[in-house]
């Protein structure tokens, strides 16, 4: 695709059936590898195109790049205001290339058009437009020293910026790191999941026609294994910023410790709680904010709500709304504006998925709604949203992230009972309860480890508010919010003696 060509949805559709569409490397060098990998859509399994498949060699040339660019200058010493400019310039390209990029996570991780069109790329575009404003807006400090010294706190690019990104949320997760790390000056080498590279080669193609330097500004695309372990061995990157499972989050924890204790942030699982006490209110929103919680994004979501825990008197009433508003929750092509649940990413991951379905029925658990697998769509791999009953604590659905549309109810009868459910997880990083007593609401979102509470509602925030997560949900720093900011940048103390 040039970079000036505006691509409508329909259009990259036809390009996937030709297996025509492609991500490759942008490095500002040379002699890069020319290894490929075919690239398959979950939505019928076939192949759409290609994605290049980098090597240690090759983020290796992407960092001494980045490095010489850091070191340089050239954007990281761009007046705040002028970064701002340039990313609004991005942003405006964002705008106008909204319905491809919207398209290409569609076909590239099976997520509804619908989505895509009216949450993901208006999310994306956001996220770029916040921390643009907020260039030219953070401050540094000057300290209480006295008459004797002048003492400034500022804070410095952090120099250069590994982003591993999941494959769930393409463009929204490329903009969650990218944005802060840019904006603050540093050089960013940005490796996207195999799975999902397309939007995040596209977003960078614009970035360059915005005009961000392609030295401060690189992609390398390949396997995790590969790609992601060469930056997170790599001596002279300073940090990064990750996004995937905890068991290849502790392995970012190794690759620092085992080469120059780069910085890490990590945000990883999570088995999130949606707790109903017994004087909550169960309208139409709150049935909404339930099953979204809990099935969104096909529920391949970290702060997914997989654990209903509701107070007994409210059980039976509340499974009966969930059944009715289930109806709305259509399987079916991605292509489709009606569909609500596409398929699973992959075929490991929908074996993953299938295997919990039928864990849970040999556990002993109640299935009350769903439970079926969609073998007649497309790839086969598309499971509709279901909800298990008396799910205990001892039972696997209760403690593993499944990642896919199964939603564990399980019943308390005290609020502290309530808290020690919610609790009882080795994840912490979003929760959720409904009641009406502001004391008890006080009280619970006080008690509740994780790191983004909603009441009476489901939510992460917005792009104001800081996601991350306590235990092992996350490790080093949140994004978003003018905190996501801390995590790509050094504090230096410049004292001065008058």
């Amino acid at each position: 695709m040039s970079t000036k060509e505006q691509i409508t949805k329909e259009q990259v559709f036809e390009q996937a059936k030709q297996q025509k569409l492609w991500a490759g490397h942008l490095i500002a060098a040379e002699n890069l590898s020319t290894e490929t990998l075919d690239n398959y859509t979950p939505i019928d399994n076939s192949v759409i195109g290609q994605i290049a498949s980098g090597n240690a060699d090759d983020v290796d040339i992407a960092v001494k790049v980045a490095r010489d660019s850091f070191e340089n200058g050239e954007w990281q010493r761009l007046a705040p205001a002028e970064r701002k400019a340039i990313m609004q310039r991005w942003c405006a390209l964002m705008h106008e290339h909204s319905e491809e990029l919207a398209a290409l996570d569609c076909v590239d991780a099976g997520k509804p058009i619908t989505e895509c069109l009216n949450t993901d790329i208006p999310a994306t575009i956001e996220t770029f437009e916040w921390y643009a404003e907020a260039a030219d807006k953070v401050f540094g400090k000057v300290a209480p020293t006295g008459s004797a010294a002048l003492a400034l706190i500022v804070q410095e690019p952090i120099g250069v910026v590994g982003a591993v990104l999941p494959w769930n949320f393409p463009a929204q997760m490329y903009a969650w790191k990218v944005a802060p790390a840019l904006i603050s000056g540093n050089s960013v080498i940005v490796k996207p999941a195999e799975l999902t590279s397309l939007s995040a080669y596209r977003l960078t193609e614009l970035a360059y026609e915005a005009g961000v330097p392609k030295e401060a500004l690189q992609l390398v695309c390949g396997l995790g294994e590969k790609v992601g372990a060469a930056l997170g061995q790599h001596m002279d990157v300073d940090m990064v910023s990750f996004t995937g499972s905890t068991e290849v989050g502790r392995l970012f924890l190794q690759y620092a410790a085992q080469s120059n204790l780069k910085e890490i942030v990590l945000e990883c699982g999570g088995k999130s709680p949606q707790v109903v006490f017994d004087d909550a209110v169960l309208d139409d929103a709150a049935i909404n904010d339930i099953l979204s919680a809990a099935f969104w994004n096909m529920s391949e979501n970290c702060s997914c709500g997989s654990r209903l825990i509701v107070h007994s008197s409210q059980k039976a009433a509340l499974l009966e709304k969930l059944k009715e508003g289930l109806k709305d929750w259509k399987v079916g092509s991605p292509y489709n504006p009606s569909t609500a649940i596409g398929p699973m990413i992959e075929k490991a991951h929908f074996d993953k998925v299938s295997h919990y379905l039928q864990t849970t029925k040999d556990e002993g658990a109640t299935l009350v709604a769903g439970g079926n697998i969609h073998s007649e769509l497309g790839s086969g791999w598309y499971v509709e949203p279901t909800i298990f009953d008396n799910v205990s604590p001892d039972m696997t659905l209760f403690n593993e992230e499944v990642f896919g549309p199964i939603l564990a109810v399980t019943s308390f009868e005290t609020e502290e009972e309530a808290i020690s459910l919610a609790n009882l997880s080795s994840y912490g990083l979003a929760a959720s309860f409904y009641t009406q007593n502001i004391k008890r609401a006080y009280r619970v979102a006080s008690a509740i480890k994780a790191g983004t509470v909603s009441i009476n509602g489901f939510s992460e925030g917005d792009i104001t508010t800081p996601f991350g997560g306590y235990k092992q949900s996350g490790f080093g720093g949140r994004d978003n919010g003018l905190e996501a900011l801390e995590q790509y940048t050094q504090t230096k103390t410049i004292w001065v003696v008058n």
